[in-house]
């Protein structure tokens, strides 16, 4: 081999600046994959659940303070109840849940207006019977100048028997006119009746037809009450407070429509009593029963206790109103001894099957004022 020879060859050269390139191949990785992470989960359903649940807390909590407040004035309502009237009450059998009812509701004509602190008589007699298995109601007027045999004091009007004896005379004497078994009374006057129906906030009633009244209880000064004519209901539903839904179950003469007499007042009332029913089983009651519960029960004498209230309340609020029989006793009028009476007439036995609904509705003869008859819805 030559001198200076070299068994290799030697390159020479240089690289540009920087950072020295690596040939990194491919390599296969073996780190295993991460598990993927699972998407969040939005817990509608738990915030659901909690609701319902804080829901039906309330509604419970709600419901006892109202309850408490209610039996607190129900309370009050059964020590005003004269004694001896739970003597003339029939057994209830059962729960008002389920059994069938009937509820005398007495509307006194006393108060604290001038002239009425001694009044006692029934101004309006109301018969209310409940079917609960059918969720049907029942209402049976008795005209106040009927004439009965008051037991014990012969004949005379119906609503004397609340001067003479009270509730008790009273209950016995609409048993031996109609009957029926009575298991439970209310009883309201004026006063109480005004009270009640503005703690309620008023009810709606929808008033059939135009009424002009006869002048009576003027709520002006004398000056103006000469030239006023008499309490004005338009046609139509309207919202009425204490004050003018008692004139309007009061109105005995409708000077634009002549046939609208005092028997014929009977369906006011019931339109009112109905009224009163439905605000207080509906919702909005409820809400303000714990602030209200007391004044609802205080204006009236019951025998009723705060659970059979609200068990009827129930009853009413499940009650179709298309299906409820509107009824009324009914007469000839004559006058004896000077007084007006309204006298029975036979057709008045046939009125109570009906309003038992073991017959079917016959509404009032026509052409007839003071005719008896049921009507439907």
């Amino acid at each position: 081999m030559a001198e200076g020879v070299k068994p290799y060859r030697l390159y020479r050269g240089g690289r540009s600046k920087g950072r020295v390139p690596l040939d990194r191949r491919s390599r296969p990785d073996r780190t295993p994959p991460a598990a993927p992470t699972p998407p969040r989960r939005r817990r509608w359903g738990l915030w659901v659940a909690l609701g319902v649940v804080g829901l039906l807390v309330f509604v419970v909590v709600w419901g006892l303070l109202g309850y408490i407040s209610f039996s607190h004035g129900v309370a009050k309502a059964n020590r005003r109840l004269p004694p001896g009237t739970r003597a003339q009450l029939a057994k209830q059998d059962g729960s008002l849940f389920s059994s069938p009812t009937t509820i005398l509701v007495m509307g006194t004509d006393g108060g604290s207006e001038r002239g009425r602190a001694t009044d006692h008589r029934s101004d309006s007699l109301l018969l209310l019977h409940t079917d609960p298995s059918k969720h049907q109601l029942s209402y049976l007027s008795i005209p106040r100048d009927l004439r009965v045999d008051i037991p014990g004091y012969g004949p005379a009007k119906v609503n004397a028997a609340s001067q003479i004896g009270g509730p008790a005379l009273t209950l016995e004497t609409v048993h031996a006119l109609t009957g029926l078994p009575i298991q439970h009374v209310m009883v309201v006057n004026f006063d109480g009746f005004k009270e009640l129906i503005d703690a309620l906030g008023g009810v709606e009633v929808n008033v059939p037809r135009p009424i002009l009244s006869n002048k009576f209880d003027c709520p002006y000064p004398p000056a103006t009450c000469a030239r006023w004519k008499g309490w004005r209901f338009p046609k139509g539903p309207q919202h009425m407070d204490g004050l003018r839904a008692l004139v309007y179950s009061r109105i005995r003469e409708n000077q634009l429509n002549p046939a609208d007499t005092d028997i014929s007042r009977a369906g006011r009332q019931q339109q009112v009593a109905d009224a009163v029913g439905a605000k207080v089983a509906s919702f909005g009651t409820f809400l303000r029963l714990p602030f209200i519960g007391g004044s609802i029960a205080a204006p009236v004498a019951t025998d009723l206790s705060a659970w059979q209230l609200a068990q009827l309340g129930w009853v009413r609020f499940r009650a179709d109103s298309s299906q409820s029989l509107h009824c009324r006793l009914g007469g000839d009028p004559q006058t004896l001894g000077g007084q007006s009476y309204l006298i029975g007439s036979e057709d008045n036995v046939a009125v109570i099957s009906m309003f038992l609904r073991r017959s079917a509705p016959l509404p009032p003869a026509k052409g007839t004022l003071y005719g008896p008859g049921c009507t439907r819805g």
